[in-house]
């Protein structure tokens, strides 16, 4: 990926699975963000509809026009020089969208095209939300070489090497939510068992603490049994902990990241739990093994859109 960061008016669009994000950044202005709902699901079509709307308006908001008679976008009007989109979908190098499980609705939609549709006027790419979320954090931390997770309703994350995204937009994104880390595991959405994913993400360790404690544990329950040391707790956390160490240290042997960090809703909200995952890691280490050091993330819910918008800058 071309790193030169490039002056003009530069957006970044978080795609989600329930609303969608737009953060626009610009020399000598402050950043602006907004954010929508998408409405109840249809089709592929209804979606891009809701979307061109909030475009719509937020180009009203940023000064009307598209700059469309430049080619450029490069700030003026309610224009854009380029877009980063981060998508939660799997896109392949042609900008097809291969799967989406949240919306399988845009199976087969060539979001390459429909993206253009909405931005004539600017350089756009787009990428796996986890590998800008990483992209975003590694900007943050001033780190070139970093390894980032996100646990919440999945596991994602992402891989930076020399300040750049890892493998890169024309390879696929770093899947790191479906590394096999318990070959007979429980089920995984992807089709596998024993994913990353299906064992520590929030629901999966939500469902691990129902079935040890014998009744159904929301979110509030768990987090309150975990500071209260509750034994059914500490043994759902102490799981997903360890399968997300098990993780970072393979990735570790193959890649040495400088530096681990984990973010996400779950991770976030849950007390002690990347304290919890370092010091298995730590455990895990071998002699003369990679030892780097396992942080929490710093950005929250708004590192994929920051992400999208390095991306931008960089295009």
């Amino acid at each position: 990926m071309d790193r030169t960061v490039r002056t003009g008016r530069h957006l970044g669009v978080d795609v989600g699975g329930t609303k969608v994000a737009f953060r626009v950044e610009s020399e000598g202005e402050d950043p602006y963000e907004v954010s929508f709902p998408w409405n109840e699901r249809h089709s592929a079509t209804a979606d891009l509809a809701q979307l061109a709307d909030a475009v719509g308006g937020l180009r009203a908001r940023m000064g009307g026009g598209t700059d469309t008679g430049t080619g450029t976008g490069a700030g003026t009007g309610g224009g854009f020089r380029a877009v980063g989109v981060a998508m939660p979908a799997t896109v392949d190098p042609a900008g097809r969208v291969l799967t989406w499980p949240s919306r399988p609705e845009w199976t087969g939609l060539d979001l390459a095209a429909a993206l253009r549709g909405l931005f004539p006027e600017a350089a756009v790419g787009w990428a796996d939300d986890g590998d800008l979320g990483a992209l975003a954090e590694a900007e943050a931390a001033g780190c070139d070489r970093l390894l980032y997770l996100g646990v919440g309703t999945g596991v994602g994350g992402g891989f930076v090497a020399d300040g750049a995204i890892c493998p890169g937009t024309a390879l696929g994104s770093f899947e790191i939510g479906h590394v096999v880390v318990e070959r007979d595991g429980a089920p995984c959405v992807c089709g596998r068992r024993g994913c990353v994913q299906a064992v520590a993400s929030g629901p999966a360790t939500l469902r691990r603490a129902s079935r040890l404690r014998g009744t159904d544990v929301t979110f509030e329950a768990l987090r309150t049994g975990v500071v209260q040391g509750a034994p059914w707790a500490l043994a759902a956390l102490d799981e997903a902990g360890a399968a997300l160490a098990a993780a970072v240290v393979s990735v570790h042997e193959l890649l040495h990241p400088r530096l681990t960090l984990i973010g996400g809703g779950f991770a976030e909200g849950m007390p002690g739990f990347v304290d919890r995952v370092a010091r298995e890691v730590s455990r895990l280490a071998r002699d003369g093994g990679p030892a780097t050091p396992v942080r929490p993330a710093v950005l929250g819910g708004l590192s994929s859109l920051r992400g999208a918008c390095a991306l931008a800058r960089s295009l």
